[in-house]
């Protein structure tokens, strides 16, 4: 499996040049034999977007051409098979390629051709026996399924979403019994994984099975409230592709590229008419904002210590945490290093500001997200009577967790405490209240948690409680 990399002896400046030197980089190299999704959000065009954001190469070979957007597919147009094949051996006569991945394949004669050809294939193949797209609107032609087992039996693994694999195995597929029973019907047609995604299995969670040849591995994780779904199964097969292709195990592949398609539903965008497409670059997007929550949190701290802070630093110290708009865990989270503690002149700001800083009050702000997606920074401040009566003169709605009264629920929720009381304040769906009051327990100090959406109210809420107090 090559790595891409050429010689560059060619490539080489003169001394006496006054050309700039170029540093090339060498990717792993994908192929994507799909379909093209003029709406943008699935198809061809999701596939190189995914794997342009995972730090591979994308080529393809395109099947067919598609009039479709957010809401609907118009028509469907399959390319000659000879010319999805001219397609593939460009690319392979000229690429060294890691991995490919099949996805809209439009006809029978498309899947037999690519099945013939991919049993010379070097790298891992990964099938996405796609059939119907998300609105509901055919995508394969009728009797084609029957050809799809001379290819299954040429890949490293296939991702049918419920109804393929229902259709693939000849059975209805109910329950996770049923998707697992499924998966192994497709695992003997030769493949060496399957992959049954669980987003088309009604259940209280998401259940998506690895089946393989050792046994199957079920990978359970929350529904995300959203009818922006168009792609996501390309964008899977993609982001497995992707990460085959940098040398993951499959299963590691599987796991990495769910957690992708998670985020990229979370955080979809707002396009069309229709529901949206989801957000192939989220995983870059969120990259590219860290130097920005970084800068925004320096400057909070720089405007606090301005406003001499002290009275509101508990004793455990405090600290401000910031997320970027795309963080889905506490190392996306920037906090100060060291906590902000108190000195007999004033404070002390810690060593810096850097991600996975903050335990605590990044706990509390990652759950408090899962509420209000918008929320971006939070802080702990010391709580005592004073305080108390400054809130209230200020006017401020504030919501509150006991410990006292929730100690069996605490114990059972060892190490997860912030998690615990930002459920507690914010999982009734309710309207945002920003100020929230925890009165502490036996060797517990009582603590005030701000959440804020932007840097400015947090600035401008701190200031209002430090004039009152």
């Amino acid at each position: 499996m090559g790595s891409g990399r050429k010689s560059i002896d060619k490539r080489i400046m003169d001394k006496k040049s006054n050309k700039r030197k170029i540093a090339p980089i060498y990717p792993p190299v994908v192929l994507s034999i799909a379909g093209s999704d003029s709406g943008g959000g699935a198809g061809i065009q999701a596939d190189l977007k995914t794997m342009e954001s995972l730090g591979v190469f994308g080529t393809c070979a395109i099947t067919s051409i598609t009039a479709q957007n957010t809401s609907r597919v118009d028509s469907v147009m399959a390319i000659p098979v000879v010319e999805v094949e001219a397609q593939i051996d460009s690319i392979l006569s000229d690429f060294e390629v890691s991995a490919a991945k099949t996805g809209m394949l439009a006809n029978t004669q498309n899947i037999e051709m690519i099945a013939r050809r991919s049993e010379s294939f070097e790298f891992p193949l990964i099938v996405d026996p796609v059939m119907v797209a998300t609105s509901g609107d055919a995508l394969l032609e009728n009797g084609a399924e029957e050809a799809y087992k001379e290819l299954i039996k040429n890949s490293q693994i296939v991702t049918p979403n419920a109804d393929e694999a229902g259709v693939l195995a000849a059975m209805e597929i109910r329950n996770i019994s049923d998707a697992i029973d499924a998966g192994e019907k497709i695992l003997r047609m030769g493949t060496e994984n399957v992959l049954v995604k669980g987003g088309h299995i009604k259940g209280d969670t998401v259940v998506d099975i690895l089946v393989t040849k050792e046994g199957n591995i079920q990978m359970e994780h929350k529904w995300i409230d959203s009818d922006i779904t168009h792609g996501s199964g390309c964008t899977l097969s993609s982001a497995i592709t992707a990460n085959v292709a940098k040398g993951e195990t499959i299963e590691d592949a599987v796991y990495e590229s769910i957690a992708f398609v998670e985020r990229a539903l979370r955080y979809p965008i707002d396009v069309g008419r229709g529901p949206g497409a989801i957000h192939h670059l989220v995983e870059l997007r969120e990259k590219g904002e860290r130097q920005a929550t970084i800068k925004a949190i320096r400057s909070i701290v720089s405007e606090l210590v301005r406003m001499e802070i002290r009275p509101l630093v508990p004793e455990v110290g405090m600290n401000i945490v910031g997320s970027t708009p795309y963080a889905e865990s506490i190392e996306e989270m920037a906090g100060v290093e060291g906590r902000i503690t108190k000195t007999s002149r004033g404070v002390n700001i810690g060593e810096g500001i850097v991600f996975g800083a903050s335990s605590h009050v990044a706990r509390f702000l990652k759950e408090a997200r899962e509420y209000h997606p918008y929320l971006r920074f939070a802080m702990n401040c010391k709580f005592d009577e004073e305080i108390e009566l400054g809130i209230k003169r200020i006017g401020w709605e504030t919501r509150e967790y006991s410990r006292m009264n929730q100690e069996k629920s605490i114990r059972e929720n060892e190490g997860n405490t912030m998690e615990w009381g930002a459920r507690e304040v914010f999982s009734d769906q309710g309207a945002l209240v920003a100020k929230v009051i925890d009165r502490g327990a036996n060797g517990k100090e009582p603590m005030l948690k701000l959440v804020f959406v932007d840097s400015e109210t947090l600035i401008s809420d701190v200031k209002m409680l430090l004039r009152e107090i």
